[in-house]
């Protein structure tokens, strides 16, 4: 795990630039640093060691040095790659999955990326040929974004606060960004709130020849393409599937640990990978503290438990680096536990395994699932329903109304993945008019939606998440915050062996009237006590709410909200009345009134300090 920066183009100072932008990442990868340098293009890489600690220093080059490359992320079937590569001549200096990409570049060209199972976001430039090729894993694990300048040079990075320290990167505020952002909670558009500046969809590779345009495309796609098969077959396949891709997540060659929550998710990660430490994080609020289930399970599995509870002054505190870290406002309340959980992780090893990506592949929000009353509802002939919700998406909005939309069975028309913060309507009314120039949330969701339209609901559902909200909200803040402290995070369920087998399970036996991702519990139950794997998701609870209703942190959020920065873009009245109003107990406004508050401590980091 570490970090890279890059640019094309002729520049003066470009090795004290190069510098600068390695700098601004330097969390990424303490250990070390290493740039490469010419004419036409730059590198730069600051490297966290994890495997071949004295021969894996970045850049990397093939054997006469005319193929260079800095690489983020973990190959997990390098070895395999390696055995092939080394069959066809080609020679290897280092133990190092780097390496792989190098001589895999030489092999394989452009397909490259498809061959490789991992988590990776990486830059090689040929010499040669005078031309970069990069590429982004398949879920969005690993970062990765570029601009053009205004003379058509390209930046590269890992993160956006590297291209701060470029003369050439005009830092501007992406008006388009903040309209969809207070409905999502997250950036869910490729271009970033900072304007010209774009990330690279997970699954896609690019090529760019030196004064050329970047050519992107696509290279992986999931398919949810059911196989019938026994159930119990299907659960020893997918124990056996989540073990192996546990044990090739394990490689290293330093300390790993484990996220533990109380959920069935990180719980059966922990019980296959059996470390030595497991580390939790809760509040000291009744519903929002699981780090006693996870203390009760790592004494079972005697496993040494780390755990911290987190106060309210400390995540305020904190808040501002959050924002920083994660280069744009993220609004996922969980952020701010998984910050001090990496920092807490971070005192004992270098390697954390965690339970991202089960929900989304094996299908355990309860969003994907149905209500008996919908249930009900459903045997009514679908072309009524279709009617009745084509009559009431026109009228004005009534108890029922989004029942009858969604009883539809065209999640195009309602499911725009797992967080909802403010509704469209309301959030074009408190933004000023210059804001609300962005997408709508259909809009967004649109090109999503086409690539499957004849796929199932729960397909339909579980593919815009995997393409929308698991890179834009779970992976974004998994990889900044655990960064932030220079711990790798690695993510098991996210596999791509794990992937294909999953999305050719039978609906019925992902979600039926016993529980969502009912199989997959099944196959943890293979691990884990009864306990663990029937529990009820918690998620990653904060007492947001109850801040909120405290006259300090109330006081805090209302100096905000009447700030001069907050009136260049909001209705800064009706923020005040939202958060008078929560914090009377008259309503519950939690999340409204922290994404808003999220994006004003970014703005304010990004545009005012700086």
């Amino acid at each position: 795990m570490c970090g890279f920066v890059g640019f094309s183009g002729k520049l003066e100072r470009k090795q004290e630039i190069l510098n600068k932008m390695m700098a601004r990442i330097i969390h990424r990868g303490p250990d070390s640093a290493g740039e490469y340098l010419d004419e036409d293009a730059a590198l730069g890489f600051r490297r966290l060691s994890i495997i071949d600690l004295a021969n894996g220093s970045q850049p990397m080059y093939n054997e006469d040095g005319s193929i260079v490359i800095v690489f983020n992320g973990e190959i997990y079937n390098f070895m395999e790659l390696c055995r092939e590569l080394q069959h066809d001549g080609h020679v290897f200096a280092t133990n190092s999955d780097t390496e792989v990409l190098v001589h895999g570049w030489e092999k394989y060209g452009e397909e490259l990326a498809s061959h490789l199972r991992g988590m990776f976001a990486f830059v090689i430039y040929d010499k040669n040929q005078k031309r970069f090729y990069g590429a982004r894993d398949i879920f969005g694990i690993k970062p990765f974004y570029y601009y053009k300048t205004a003379g058509g040079d390209y930046l590269f990075g890992s993160e956006i606060k590297s291209f701060l320290e470029h003369p050439n990167f005009d830092k501007k505020l992406n008006r388009r960004a903040l309209r969809p952002y207070l409905t999502f909670q997250y950036s869910s558009l490729d271009e970033t709130f900072f304007e010209g500046v774009f990330k690279l969809p997970p699954a896609h590779s690019f090529t760019l020849e030196l004064g050329g345009e970047m050519k992107i495309a696509r290279y992986w796609d999931a398919d949810f393409t059911e196989l019938p098969g026994e159930f119990e077959a299907y659960v020893d396949a997918i124990d056996k599937t989540v073990h192996e891709s546990v044990e090739a997540h394990r490689i290293s060659d330093v300390k790993v640990g484990a996220f533990l929550s109380g959920g069935v998710d990180s719980s059966y990660i922990t019980a296959c990978l059996m470390p030595d430490k497991t580390f939790s994080v809760g509040f000291a609020y009744d519903k929002f503290n699981e780090t006693d289930y996870a203390k009760e399970l790592s004494d079972k599995l005697g496993i040494e438990n780390y755990r911290k509870l987190i106060t309210a002054d400390e995540c305020f505190d904190a808040f501002s680096d959050i924002q920083y870290h994660m280069d744009e406002p993220q609004s996922n309340p969980s952020s701010v536990p998984l910050y001090f959980l990496a920092k807490l992780a971070r005192e004992h090893v270098t390697v954390v395994l965690s339970g991202e990506g089960a929900d989304e592949i094996y299908a355990g929000y309860e969003w994907y699932d149905e209500s008996p009353l919908m249930q009900k509802y459903k045997r009514i002939p679908k072309f009524l329903r279709v009617a009745a919700a084509g009559i009431a998406k026109k009228l004005p909005y009534f108890k029922g109304h989004d029942f009858i939309i969604k009883s539809s069975g065209n999640p195009e028309d309602y499911f725009i993945g797992q967080a909802r913060v403010w509704p469209e309507k309301e959030a074009l009314a408190v933004l000023k008019p210059e804001y609300r120039v962005g997408p709508s949330v259909k809009e967004v969701t649109a090109p999503i939606y086409a690539r499957v339209k004849d796929k199932s609901e729960l397909d339909k559902k579980q593919y815009l998440d995997l393409n929308l909200w698991m890179p834009g909200d779970i992976l974004l803040k998994a990889d900044k915050m655990s960064m932030a402290h220079s711990l790798e995070l690695r993510v098991p369920f996210l596999d791509k062996k794990v992937m294909e087998q999953a999305q050719a399970i039978p609906h019925e036996y992902k979600i039926n009237g016993k529980n969502t991702k009912y199989i997959f519990r099944k196959a943890a139950n293979r691990t884990l006590p009864d306990e663990w794997a029937d529990r009820k998701k918690m998620g990653f609870p904060v007492p947001i709410r109850y801040w909120m209703q405290e006259e300090k942190y109330y006081n805090l959020i209302k100096a905000e909200f009447e700030s001069d920065a907050a009136k260049e873009f909001f209705d800064t009245d009706a923020l005040i009345s939202l958060l008078d109003a929560h914090h009377d107990g008259k309503a519950n406004n939690g999340r409204k009134i922290w994404t808003v508050y999220t994006f004003l401590i970014w703005y304010r980091r990004f545009f005012l300090a700086e």
